[in-house]
C-alpha cells in the first residue's frame, strides 16, 4: 500500500508538472483583456472540439491520487482520439506507475527520446491552458472591428496559447462557434522574412483551397493559402510565401505547438470541421501574438469610430473640396506608383474637370491589426459615378494611427 501510495503521489506531482503555467486556470480573468475592461461573471464557454475536455478530467484524476479513474479516463481518450500521441504517454505513465515511483513526466514512453517527451509535455500544457482560460461570453476579439453580410465567419489565431478561435458574423455581431489546438512555426511568430521557419502577426484573408488528392500527405486533409505577404507586409519589407491553414499526416494526430515551417496546422477533424466555414476571397484570417478582448460595448465604440472616419472620407471626395479630402491621407501614402503629394495634386487635375461626384461604400469590413503596428484594414465595394466617369470596384485601404487621428497610408484593389 505504502509502494502504491508512492506511485500515486508521483503521477500526482507529473500531473502538477504539465499544470505548471496554469495559474490563469478557469474562473479568474483572463490577464489578456484589454486594460481598463472588467470580467462581468459571464460564465466561461467551453468548446466540446478536440481531445481537452477528456484530457483535463485525465489530469484532473491524477493531481486527485485518482489512479484508477485515471486509468480510465485515458482509455476513454485513446479510443476516441486512436492515434492522439499524447494519450498514449499518458497511458505509459500510469502503467508504469503501477510498478515503481515515477521521477518525471514522460517516463512511460519507452523509446521516445527526450525531445518528442518534452514536445508532448508542451502540447498538454498549451491544450490545457487553452482550455481553462477562456475569455467571458461577453467579449470579442478586438480585431473583428466589422465584417460585412457575405462573410459569414471569422478565424483569428492566438500564438501564444496555440489556439484558433472561429467565430461566426450574427447581423454584424461576433460570435463565439468553436476553438482548436493549433501549431505555429518553429521559432514563433512575426514572420519577416523567407525561410526564417515563423508565423506572421496581421490580418489575411483565405484566397484558395487544395483538396487532399492535390497535396502530399504531410498537409492530411486539405489546405487553404492565405495573402502572406499582404500590403501592408510588402511595405516593411517582409518577404515568403505559401503560409496556408493545413492538415497532419494521416498517421499524426496533432503536431507539437511550435513544429511547422510558419503555417498553422490543425488536426485533420479540426481543419474538415473548421473548412465548413471558410469562404474563399472572403474569410479573414487574423494572427494574433496575443489576442486583446473587448466588451461588447468598448467592440461597439471603436467601431463606430471607424466607421465615421471612413463616412467622412466618402463625404469629403464627393464635396469635391481637396483640400478636406487630403487631410484622410497620411504623408506616407503610397499607392499605383503616387506618393503623398503626387496623389493629391492628381486628385485636384481630376477633380477640376468634374461638375458632380458621387460614391458608394457598400458591404464594408474592418479588420484591426494585431501587431505592434497599429493600423485597420478596410475593404469595401465602391460604387464611383460623376459627371464624366462611373465604375465599381472592390477596394481595400490600410488606416493608421498619426497624432491621434485614422488616417489612409494605402489604398487599392482588393
Amino acid at each position: 500500500m505504502r509502494h502504491l501510495s508512492r506511485s500515486l503521489a508521483a503521477v500526482a506531482a507529473c500531473g502538477l508538472l504539465i499544470a505548471a503555467g496554469l495559474a490563469e486556470a478557469a474562473g479568474k480573468t483572463p490577464g489578456h483583456l484589454k486594460k481598463g475592461a472588467r470580467a462581468t461573471g459571464a460564465e466561461v464557454r467551453y468548446s466540446d472540439s478536440g481531445p481537452e475536455p477528456l484530457l483535463a478530467k485525465v489530469f484532473d484524476a491524477i493531481e486527485g491520487n485518482q489512479l484508477d479513474l485515471a486509468m480510465q479516463q485515458t482509455e476513454m481518450l485513446i479510443k476516441a482520439y486512436p492515434n492522439f500521441r499524447l494519450a498514449h504517454l499518458v497511458m505509459g505513465d500510469l502503467l508504469l506507475a503501477r510498478s515503481r515511483p515515477l521521477m518525471s513526466f514522460g517516463e512511460g514512453g519507452g523509446s521516445a527520446s527526450g525531445e518528442k517527451i518534452a514536445d508532448l509535455r508542451d502540447e498538454a500544457i498549451v491544450r490545457l491552458k487553452g482550455y481553462r482560460t477562456k475569455p467571458p461570453a461577453d467579449y470579442v476579439p478586438r480585431y473583428l472591428l466589422q465584417m460585412h453580410p457575405e462573410q459569414k465567419h471569422a478565424v483569428v489565431v492566438d500564438t501564444q496559447k496555440s489556439r484558433l478561435y472561429l467565430y461566426q458574423n450574427d447581423q454584424g455581431t461576433p460570435r463565439f462557434v468553436a476553438d482548436y489546438y493549433i501549431t505555429q512555426g518553429k521559432l514563433g511568430a512575426d514572420k519577416a522574412r523567407e525561410g526564417d521557419k515563423k508565423t506572421p502577426i496581421g490580418v489575411y484573408h483565405v484566397t484558395s483551397s487544395l483538396p487532399r488528392k492535390k497535396l502530399t500527405d504531410f498537409y492530411g486533409s486539405g489546405a487553404f493559402p492565405i495573402n502572406y505577404p499582404n500590403e501592408w507586409d510588402k511595405r516593411q519589407g517582409r518577404n515568403g510565401h505559401g503560409i496556408w491553414l493545413h492538415g497532419t499526416p494521416s498517421d499524426t494526430f496533432s503536431r507539437p505547438p511550435r513544429a511547422s515551417d510558419g503555417c498553422v496546422v490543425l488536426a485533420n477533424q479540426d481543419l474538415d470541421s473548421l473548412s465548413k466555414s471558410l469562404q474563399i476571397g472572403l474569410t479573414p484570417v487574423i494572427i494574433s501574438n496575443s489576442i486583446e478582448w473587448l466588451s461588447l460595448d468598448d467592440w461597439q465604440s471603436e467601431r463606430s469610430s471607424l466607421l465615421k472616419n471612413v463616412e467622412e472620407w466618402r463625404s469629403d471626395w464627393e464635396s469635391r473640396n481637396v483640400d478636406q479630402y487630403a487631410r484622410h491621407y497620411s504623408h506616407k501614402f503610397k499607392a499605383d506608383g503616387h506618393g503623398y503629394k503626387d496623389w493629391i495634386e492628381q486628385k485636384r487635375k481630376v477633380n477640376a474637370g468634374k461638375s458632380w461626384i458621387k460614391v458608394g461604400t457598400g458591404n464594408i469590413s474592418m479588420f484591426r491589426n494585431p501587431g505592434k503596428e497599429e493600423h485597420v484594414v478596410v475593404t469595401f465595394e465602391q460604387d464611383y459615378r460623376s459627371s464624366n466617369l462611373s465604375g465599381q470596384m472592390k477596394k481595400r485601404q490600410y488606416w493608421i494611427k498619426e497624432s491621434g487621428r485614422w488616417k489612409i497610408v494605402f489604398e487599392g484593389a482588393a
